[in-house]
């Protein structure tokens, strides 16, 4: 028995070597067709290799585990562990490898759902799948769709539940019920993604939402039977590029009384249940950082409290982390690692934050297995080069994974299955479509969105804390001292807390200056955001805070020292709902650990702290009118042109093509020490701002010498501090000129390069600016006329001539930056599309506190 049983174990090593062998072999044979160049068409680069599919062992392990978990409802187990002991190879192994995985019970126990669509088409960003009417990509939009239902359990029947022709149908979900499927639907290019939902078997298609000019996409039901979706309802647009951005919104089960429960400057999506009934979604934003590693996973309430970071905020690489589902039974998620130039695609990953909040602490699995290499490696978009592509996972138990999937055929996705032990099997995928369209195209439908198409449990409702007033909520800080990166804070240097709001962006141009990234008009030298400062609140000897806050508003907080200069800063953003009460442990706080022992905070025993504002009521910060003043008061008489001090350092108020001429020094000289669009990485407290600034030490050290007050001082100290911004506002007078700031048009510009040999249009980037070279306030003081020795050069006064023009329009069409200033047409249209938005917003929320129900105005479709 001990021969024959070695002579087994021979024998079945020989076959798994191989079985291994026929499938590098099948692996070859399928990349030598997929590289086959049809007649006509030049030959593509060759796709890297697809990930083995798995092998006996792998297999073994899977069917073992079925055995166990599911007893007499995977009758078959033995039987198919005894093939794989026969010694099975090539195609014999894949068609039991098949067999043996789909009769999981997970599998076949039920239809799986899935969406047939074409991928979308390539844009500036992940979030760009909506290519919304009268938005800058409208015509990336391709119909072809259909919701289909493939049955295992009948030998993988397909079953359409709905199609169209034009249209796409995306984001299913289904209903705790099993009996219904709630999605987003579009019919055509010339219509908007709108809320849908049908009975399980496609029957009873009903319309739930019908706003013209607006999205409506990523539906899911919430315990208490409403839905929550995101939407374009509020129009703003990403703050890097001039794209049309979405937030969460809440309706009812009819589509009544829609409203917004989230409110950050860029995009909430990918919303998804979890088990405690909170929604788990992936968010954009970046305040006072990069715009490509901003984009993690956060939590909040059915009802827009309690926004909370839930992991990667902080992570450089992956550039995103999308559309992320809880694992049944565990405190992890399966999700999307993506790119921030991308598709909303890349790697699947496990990720445990019980682990880490942040980086590859937390990810505990990924496929394909390489892609381990990316995380905490290189910049926000290495995701791009993992191959094959996946996205839309769906956890059937921690075991086994739905989920879509590149087959090999160029872009085309399709339904797979994957499981921790290696197996990873094409479940299903759609025919060819069309005809490419390029010689280098692959028209395919491909295969998204699979889930059981059954029942699932029920959250508990968590109960709503907002009062809809549209008044203010609460925030408190148990101790501003506690929580990472505030090492070197000596407790009691915290006197003061700030808030800071970060508005939105609702307009845009097609120009633009590049500091950390695209900026479509200028706003800053580095940074993507305006300010408004709402004001400063006392910290407590023990360091608490308590204060209220206007809801809606998207803020952030700076602990600021006795003299009011910055000690730390948030660089992320939150909100508060209307009568919400919020709090937190510390700064940067461990959001994993409970609050210090003691919790009778000092601040907590008093009535919360107004906002006071700052030097007057809050408004958008303009540097020209808070900042220049302070320069043409106490400094302009040394640091101005022709000066010896104004060589090394010009604080001249003088605006020039994009911002003004003491601006553009401070930043480009480096007089000023700030985050602009700064790391994914928390920054270390004191490590930026007014303490690691040399123009605010210089002034700090004369004031006295000259009478520079406590305003004055104020004034410097507060505008680096909130990252040194330049305009009060994204609208624009000049849309179509430089940057989307300058007077002078591209003719006018073009003949000025002639004329003085300065590359004016090539000069706007940050970081090769070569200073100042026209002031429209003085045009014969513009240094780009240095090149003449004879001021009476015809070249000379004809250049003078241009930029006096520019002078003469800023004057009769002020632009951003000075008082009179007025948007442009298109500008105007889009503030007041935001305008009228923002009434249906406040109409539907008070009819939600008056008892009443109002939907969507269907006349306007």
């Amino acid at each position: 028995m001990t021969k024959l049983a070695a002579t087994q174990r021979s024998f079945q090593r020989i076959a798994t070597v191989f079985t291994l062998l026929s499938l590098v072999l099948v692996s070859l044979l399928a990349v030598e067709a997929q590289s086959a160049t049809p007649p006509g068409r030049r030959a593509a680069k060759p796709a890297p290799p697809l990930p083995s599919p798995g092998n006996p062992a792998t297999l073994r392990a899977a069917i073992n585990d079925l055995v166990t978990a599911f007893g007499p409802r995977y009758p078959r187990g033995a039987e198919f562990l005894n093939r794989l002991d026969a010694g099975v190879s090539g195609q014999e192994f894949v068609a039991l490898q098949r067999e043996a995985l789909t009769a999981n019970p997970l599998v076949s126990g039920q239809p799986i759902l899935f969406i047939v669509r074409h991928q979308y088409k390539p844009d500036h960003h992940n979030t760009e799948t909506m290519f919304q009417t009268g938005e800058i990509n409208t015509a990336k939009f391709e119909g072809g769709s259909a919701m289909k239902a493939i049955d295992f359990a009948r030998g993988g029947e397909v079953r359409t539940l709905l199609a169209s022709s034009d249209g796409v149908v995306r984001d299913p979900e289904m209903h705790f019920s099993g009996t219904k499927i709630i999605f987003s639907m579009r019919k055509n290019i010339q219509d908007d993604y709108h809320i849908y939902e049908c009975n399980a078997d496609g029957s009873g298609l009903r319309q739930l939402t019908f706003a013209g000019g607006v999205t409506d996409i990523d539906p899911l039901y919430l315990p208490d039977g409403s839905i929550a979706f995101s939407s374009t309802r509020e129009p703003k647009y990403c703050m890097c590029n001039r794209h049309i951005m979405a937030n969460l919104f809440r309706m009812d089960a009819d589509g009544a009384n829609i409203h917004q429960i989230g409110k950050n400057t860029l995009f909430e999506g990918h919303g998804a249940l979890m088990p405690d009934g909170r929604i788990l979604y992936d968010r954009w934003e970046y305040v006072d950082r990069n715009f490509g590693s901003a984009q993690g996973l956060w939590t909040v309430n059915p009802d827009g409290t309690s926004h909370a970071v839930y992991w990667g905020n902080n992570t450089m690489s992956p550039g995103a982390v999308l559309d992320a589902r809880v694992i049944p039974g565990t405190e992890r998620v399966i999700c999307n690692f993506s790119s921030c130039h991308d598709r909303p695609w890349g790697a699947l990953a496990i990720v445990d934050r019980s682990l880490a909040l942040d980086g590859r602490a937390a990810v505990v699995r990924i496929w394909p297995a390489n892609a381990m290499d990316l995380v905490d490696h290189g910049n926000f978009d290495e995701f791009k080069k993992v191959h094959p592509k996946y996205e839309d996972p769906w956890p059937l138990n921690d075991k086994y994974f739905l989920c879509s999937r590149m087959t090999g055929n160029g872009e085309q996705m399709g339904l797979y299955l994957l499981d921790i032990f290696g197996n990873e099997i094409l479940l299903h995928t759609e025919a060819s479509a069309t005809p490419p369209s390029s010689p280098n195209a692959v028209a395919t439908l491909g295969c998204y969105d699979p889930m059981p198409l059954s029942p699932r449990p029920r959250p508990l409702t968590i109960p709503t804390r907002r009062d809809f007033a549209n008044k203010e909520g609460y925030f408190y800080v148990a101790d501003v001292y506690q929580g990472t990166h505030m090492a070197g804070v000596k407790r009691g240097a915290v006197k003061w807390l700030r808030v800071i709001e970060s508005p939105e962006k609702r307009f845009w141009t097609h120009p633009a200056w590049f500091g950390q990234g695209s900026e479509a008009p200028a706003m800053n030298w580095h940074d993507f955001n305006n300010k408004r400062i709402l004001g400063t609140v006392p910290v407590e000897a023990d360091g608490s805070a308590y204060f209220a806050v206007p809801a809606d508003k998207f803020v952030y907080f700076q602990l600021l020292d006795e003299n009011k200069m910055m000690v730390q800063s948030m660089r992320s953003g939150t909100i508060v709902q209307s009568g919400e009460w919020q709090g937190c442990v510390g700064c940067h706080d461990e959001r994993r650990a409970a609050p210090p022992g003691d919790t009778r905070a000092l601040a907590l025993r008093r009535a919360p702290s107004e906002l006071d504002g700052w030097h007057g009521a809050p408004r958008y910060f303009n540097y020209m009118a808070e900042v220049q003043p302070v320069f043409d008061k106490y400094c302009l008489r040394c640091h101005d042109f022709g000066t010896k001090a104004g060589a090394k350092l010009n604080l001249a108020a003088d605006r020039d093509l994009i911002f003004n001429v003491s601006y553009n020094e401070l930043w480009r000289k480096n007089y000023i020490h700030v985050a602009g669009a700064g790391p994914a990485e928390i920054m270390p407290a004191l490590s930026w701002g007014s303490h690691a600034s040399k123009i605010a030490a210089a002034i700090r050290k004369c004031r006295e010498k000259y009478g520079v007050t406590d305003e004055a001082l104020e004034r410097i100290i507060t505008w680096i501090d909130i990252n040194a911004p330049y305009y009060p506002t994204y609208a624009s007078s000049y849309p179509a000129n430089l940057a989307g700031r300058s007077p002078l048009d591209d003719k006018q510009l073009a003949r000025l390069e002639e004329l003085t040999g300065v590359p004016f249009r090539k000069d706007i980037h940050c970081g090769q600016n070569r200073g100042p070279q026209i002031t429209f306030d003085r045009p014969e003081l513009s240094p780009c006329l240095a090149k003449f020795a004879d001021k009476n050069d015809p070249r000379r006064q004809e250049a003078i001539a241009i930029i006096q023009a520019g002078k003469e329009l800023l004057a009769k069409l002020p632009r951003g930056d000075a008082a009179g200033f007025q948007a442009c047409e298109v500008d105007q249209k889009r503030d007041d599309k935001y305008a009228s938005r923002q009434k249906i917003e406040a109409r539907n929320r008070a009819a939600i506190r008056e008892g009443r129900k109002l939907y969507d105005e269907r006349d306007k479709q």
